[in-house]
């Protein structure tokens, strides 16, 4: 059975695509730059295409029987979502992993949150079999972070001091490989999370004790950060995560208990945590 991954040859996509590789499946990623191709893993086929477009649609879908999808952040998000949903339908898909946020209907003002409920509306209202993952904010993401971390001592993701149940993308993609390829998880919503609430000054200490040297949390000014950000992300993206971030320093991202035992029941062991994510990656640094 042909399976599709939307969103392949990114950070949590292509670990996706890892997972599934040892499952007796035809993968195709769809890609919108012919330069992520040379990325795929041998044996995985790559296509060129945009999800707004209906030739890519009309073609991408065909024989297809799973899907996985993640729509990259941007301006166009849900309506590429609802594009490849119809796609997904007409061509008889018959199973959706779809990548969401945690609490997205707790902060549905939120550009990526917001983006992400009406895709979920629909997956659910499609008839199609589907497993909703909804992620925390990825551990990975510190991989942005590498030299304020080792040339300056500073963690500087403002995600203030409530808490957030990070998450490391091994367990989103494992978690999406059994859906996929299993009955587990049909027609469930499943928070995707780590074992810990880690503030940012912990997130630091954690850092600092992996590499065996200090590193000091960059503090919740968010005029500061969006400054420095507009150097490296598109303004209107900026703006967006400026106003998450300030979500996560009044109300934070938590897990509770049962969120933790349904993964790991769905997982057959305890999700990964940041503490283990940070001294493998001190050792890969």
């Amino acid at each position: 059975m042909k399976t599709l991954v939307i969103g392949g040859t990114g950070t949590v996509g292509s670990e996706v695509v890892e997972q599934l590789l040892s499952d007796d499946t035809e993968i195709v990623v769809l890609t919108r730059s012919s330069d992520n191709l040379e990325k795929l893993p041998e044996g995985v086929e790559g296509i060129v295409g945009d999800l707004l477009q209906p030739k890519t649609l009309r073609t991408v879908f065909k024989d297809v029987g799973r899907l996985f999808m993640l729509n990259a952040v941007s301006p166009t998000e849900c309506s590429e979502g609802l594009m490849a949903l119809l796609a997904a339908k007409a061509g008889g898909v018959e199973k959706i992993v779809y990548l969401s946020v945690q609490n997205a209907d707790d902060a549905p003002h939120l550009p990526h949150f917001g983006a992400k409920i009406p895709i979920e509306q629909v997956i659910k209202e499609s008839g199609i079999d589907y497993t909703i993952l909804r992620a925390n904010n990825f551990y990975q993401n510190d991989y942005w972070f590498k030299d304020a971390i080792l040339q300056y001592g500073v963690y500087p993701q403002p995600i203030g001091g409530v808490g957030l149940s990070r998450v490391d993308i091994r367990d989103i993609a494992e978690a999406a490989a059994i859906a996929l390829t299993s009955e587990k998880g049909s027609n469930t919503t499943m928070n995707i999370v780590g074992p810990d609430v880690l503030t940012g000054e912990q997130t630091a200490e954690i850092w600092s004790e992996a590499l065996d040297k200090p590193v000091s949390y960059g503090g919740d000014d968010l005029d500061s950060w969006e400054e420095q950000m507009l150097q490296y992300m598109p303004d209107w993206m900026v703006y967006d995560f400026r106003h998450m971030y300030e979500y996560f320093q009044v109300h934070g991202l938590k897990a509770g208990d049962e969120d933790l035992k349904m993964l790991a029941d769905f997982l057959g062991h305890d999700p990964v945590s940041f503490k283990v994510f940070a001294k493998q990656t001190a050792m890969t640094w």
